[in-house]
């Protein structure tokens, strides 16, 4: 069969190419066409877009780029006609695929939906479009699946892809990692800062206020794969920091705490059982705009599955030197660390365990 993907940012790339793999394992004629980024088109098929050209953050910056958008929009229209697939899969990148989906169907395009949009955190109206729109929808969170049903809308939950990428990859030996980065017997702090421009900006210049206040450890920026190093260079010309890219599973392996920019990343540290805290702070404008549209009590993965606060979360004002330095200090030692392990055991065994990916391409080629 021929199946067209869309994903954006750096997970939906992660899990596209894992869903990649399991549907070539299992439909060996495959032909597969996407947008997506360096891990899928690491598997095979054919790259339309790269996600990097379309990573625009926050309200304002979607405002004034709006004719890029509605260009790729259109131009993604054209590129599904042309190519005729059997299936168009949408991963993620709602505000983007839901914009597809409706034209998709009306023109008669099969479709689903892998990694639902975030409908249960804000704007809830949406699932109207999507139970009009969206032939299949595979959801990755076990509370998604309940809130599909007080819509009338079956909706199957599969479990977490993370735990797949997460148990696939290749194990790393903790001295050759630190040999071959230069860095020191000290205990890790990773930094993840996110993966576009204007977050790190913001975020990373204020988790670097903590490399002079730990001086027993050392701080590791991870590089995201969407941003090029001499981006990070104006951050890494302090004492005690050091940068790798495109390595964030193996620096979470050997890392004894994160500080990390709410996302993927929070639940991705807690799977390595890494006690951390969640760091996010974004423009006044698109802060209070989204405050106003999202009704979430919490804005972690990790918090969010586990229906109560398990991670700290520092949130615009709230993040600051003071109070992340306070925090830090009470997950590098003690009993809040002791119990934030605990903690990650039971939020794995919420997850459903691995194998999401051939569950949904048997769901998707069957």
């Amino acid at each position: 069969m021929k199946y067209y993907i869309i994903a954006g940012e750096a997970s939906g790339d992660l899990h596209g190419s894992n869903l990649m793999k399991a549907i070539f394992e299992k439909d060996k004629e495959a032909d597969i066409r996407f947008w997506g980024g360096d891990l899928m088109e690491a598997v095979g098929g054919t790259l339309v877009k790269h996600f990097k050209e379309r990573a625009f953050m926050g309200f304002a910056e979607v405002i004034t780029n709006l004719s890029t958008i509605l260009g790729f929009i259109k131009f993604c229209k054209e590129d599904i006609l042309s190519f005729n697939p059997d299936k168009i899969i949408f991963i993620d990148n709602s505000g983007f695929n839901l914009r597809i989906a409706k034209w998709a169907k009306t023109n008669n395009f099969r479709t689903v939906y892998y990694i639902s949009p975030q409908v249960w955190a804000s704007r809830s109206g949406r699932v109207k479009d999507i139970k009009r729109d969206i032939d299949e929808m595979y959801v990755i969170l076990p509370f998604v699946e309940d809130f599909y049903k007080k819509y009338d809308y079956k909706v199957t939950f599969v479990g977490h892809p993370l735990l797949d990428a997460i148990s696939n990859r290749t194990k790393i030996n903790a001295a050759d990692f630190r040999k071959k980065h230069q860095l020191s017997n000290k205990p890790i702090i990773a930094l993840l800062p996110g993966s576009r421009k204007q977050e790190i900006k913001k975020i990373l210049s204020v988790m670097l206020r903590m490399t002079d206040k730990f001086k027993e450890y050392q701080f590791v920026i991870a590089g995201a794969p969407s941003q090029d190093f001499e981006f990070y260079q104006q951050f890494i010309n302090k004492e005690n920091v050091t940068f790798v890219t495109n390595k964030t599973y193996d620096l979470l392996s050997v890392s004894y705490a994160a500080l990390v920019t709410s996302g993927t990343a929070t639940l991705e540290a807690a799977l390595f059982k890494v006690p951390e805290i969640v760091c996010y702070k974004t423009s006044y404008i698109s802060y209070h705009i989204g405050k106003r549209l999202i009704n979430l009590k919490f804005i972690s993965l990790v918090n969010l599955i586990m229906n109560k606060e398990v991670v700290k979360e520092l949130i615009q004002d709230d993040f600051n030197e003071v109070k992340l330095e306070e925090e830090l200090h009470k997950i590098l030692e003690g009993k809040q660390r002791e119990k934030l392990l605990q903690e990650y055991a039971e939020l794995e065994q919420k997850l459903g365990g691995v194998g999401a990916s051939e569950k949904v391409a048997a769901l998707i080629v069957k």
